[in-house]
């Protein structure tokens, strides 16, 4: 990365190697993995961080399907499985809990055509869910590990356990990643991105950034930024689509594995808390209100847990996330903007893997070349726009 430029007051009010823009997980370890190499960095956010659509409920940590391996599926696996010693250290930095267990996945089996894929995908599994030290299945078998988890009647055909899964506390973690870059990292709170010209970037408080790099990482409100500084809709980039999850109160075992089915989660979380959830709503009226949506999830979740079908709702959750027009994540360096670097849009998996993206993001951002699939980087979604 070339050094950073000389400031005046005049000219900006504050100088870095580096401007993440947005304050989610994303964010929050482009911003991490900027630190630790050395880089000044500045980060600012809308609202607070993790304010957005990180700070959710589930924390659902889901691989994609083991059959059809290509490039995005092995960088996510590998995501997925280099997570936990990260998480670990991050625990230790910060004395804070993420509440992360990898509990495994539980998939009823209801069609005799998802038992007859289920096989193939078992043996998809083990050739590709392996690494040196450990492996990782996709099991099919006849009963749950807890009866009613999930109930007899959704799985007639038994089930699928898929022990690569994980979880892990959205707000928890959050929490500690923001906590382990406050000593490094320059944050800066209710300043949104106003506009960008020669390395300077001008916020929504009228602040003056100048960077050596910038990096767009502010969820669905990227795409109305790359219609600001490339032209076109902002539709044309990405659009939001609206979830909604709910927080229940039950004491259960919290080993138990996530249940998945028919696009519902249940999710056990620590200290007798379950995540429920979510909707993938591509037209809405009310983004951050809950409704009758969210009500027929839930009815949904506790015919097939019934553990949960008297628990309480303590919390109700909507928010937006970031659905790229190319559907996979987006990072690249902007056409004509060379300094500015856009990463977001993988709305259903980027949680789990946003520390693997972060890595190539700061590779990009300091000259590097980073292994990203190609469907993730941003040229390929350039050819997706209409």
């Amino acid at each position: 990365m070339t050094a950073p430029r000389t400031y005046s007051p005049r000219t900006a009010d504050l100088s870095c190697d580096l401007l993440v823009v947005g304050g989610g997980v994303f964010g929050l370890w482009i911003a991490r993995h900027a630190a630790l190499r050395g880089l000044d960095t500045i980060l600012i956010e809308k609202d607070r961080v993790g304010s957005g659509a990180s700070g959710g409920l589930l924390g659902a940590l889901i691989p994609h399907l083991p059959e059809r391996w290509d490039a995005k599926k092995k960088f996510q696996f590998e995501a997925l499985t280099s997570l936990p010693d990260l998480v670990r250290a991050i625990e230790e930095e910060t004395g804070l809990d993420c509440g992360y267990r990898r509990c495994g996945r539980l998939m009823p089996l209801w069609k005799e055509s998802f038992a007859d894929i289920a096989v193939k995908q078992t043996a998809a599994a083990r050739q590709n869910w392996s690494t040196p030290e450990t492996g990782f299945a996709w099991d099919i078998v006849e009963r749950p590990p807890l009866d009613g988890w999930p109930a007899a009647d959704a799985m007639p055909l038994g089930l699928v356990v898929d022990t690569l899964a994980a979880r892990i506390d959205p707000r928890s973690y959050l929490a500690a990643l923001r906590r382990s870059i406050e000593s490094r990292v320059r944050i800066i709170e209710s300043e949104a991105f106003e506009a960008c010209a020669d390395g300077v970037v001008e916020t929504s408080g009228g602040k003056r950034i100048m960077a050596g790099r910038t990096v767009l990482s502010a969820g669905y409100e990227t795409f109305p930024i790359l219609g600001q500084l490339l032209g076109g809709e902002a539709a044309s980039y990405g659009r939001p689509v609206k979830g909604q999850a709910a927080l229940l109160a039950a004491e259960l075992d919290d080993d138990l594995p996530l249940v998945f089915h028919d696009g519902t989660y249940v999710i056990v979380h620590d200290g007798g808390r379950v995540a429920v959830g979510s909707t993938s709503e591509q037209r809405f009226d009310a983004p951050f209100s809950t409704d009758a949506a969210l009500d027929t999830v839930l009815d949904k979740a506790r015919r097939l847990c019934p553990a949960i079908a008297g628990a309480p709702v303590i919390e109700r959750w909507a928010g937006l996330r970031p659905r790229a027009v190319g559907r996979n994540p987006m990072i690249g360096a902007l056409p004509d903007h060379p300094d500015v670097i856009v990463a977001t849009g993988g709305f259903k998996i980027t949680f789990g893997i946003a520390h693997k993206m972060a890595e190539c993001v700061i590779d990009l951002a300091t000259g590097g070349t980073p292994d990203l699939p190609e469907s993730f980087r941003f040229a390929a979604h350039l050819k997706d726009r209409k």
